[in-house]
């Protein structure tokens, strides 16, 4: 994993390290490591999904949303969980990534957003290391074939 060229030592532990859009492996890693240390549950959001409360309703059953007023304690806890892992994740970004995830209403969107933008999908990264796999391949080919034509000419 590449370190960014201007990577300062002793950043702080208190706010979370910053994206700018390059060295995503590197900030990745980081912010995952930030996250954990704060809350883990935290990070279950961000990789599951935020809770989201609901009820039944009518007859068939229907689960529906709970409304905000609807919310006891433990629940609210629970919904507020999301929107600590947002606040973690916007605020270490810079602003050309904002514009990337500024739609996202879950943590686990902005996520899975920078992930997909900088990552690609998990088809794009087969199709990379295929495309790898070929290349390696091909080489070893190549170098075969030229230590064949040495030892032929020897």
């Amino acid at each position: 994993m590449v370190a960014p060229p201007n990577f300062e030592e002793g950043q702080s532990i208190y706010k979370p390290p910053r994206f700018n859009g390059q060295y995503y492996g590197w900030w990745k890693t980081r912010i995952y490591d930030f996250i954990m240390a704060e809350d883990s549950e935290l990070w279950d959001v961000i990789y599951d999904g935020p809770y989201v409360p609901t009820k039944k309703v009518g007859e068939p059953t229907v689960m529906v949303p709970k409304t905000r007023k609807e919310y006891n304690d433990a629940v609210r806890k629970a919904v507020e969980k999301n929107f600590r892992a947002k606040f973690f994740l916007v605020c270490g970004i810079g602003p050309d990534e904002y514009n990337r995830i500024s739609a996202c209403q879950s943590s686990k969107e902005i996520w899975d957003a920078l992930q997909t933008a900088h990552e690609g999908t998990t088809q794009v990264k087969q199709s990379k290391i295929d495309m790898l796999t070929i290349e390696y391949e091909l080489l070893k080919w190549r170098n075969h074939s030229e230590e064949q034509a040495r030892e032929e000419s020897s």
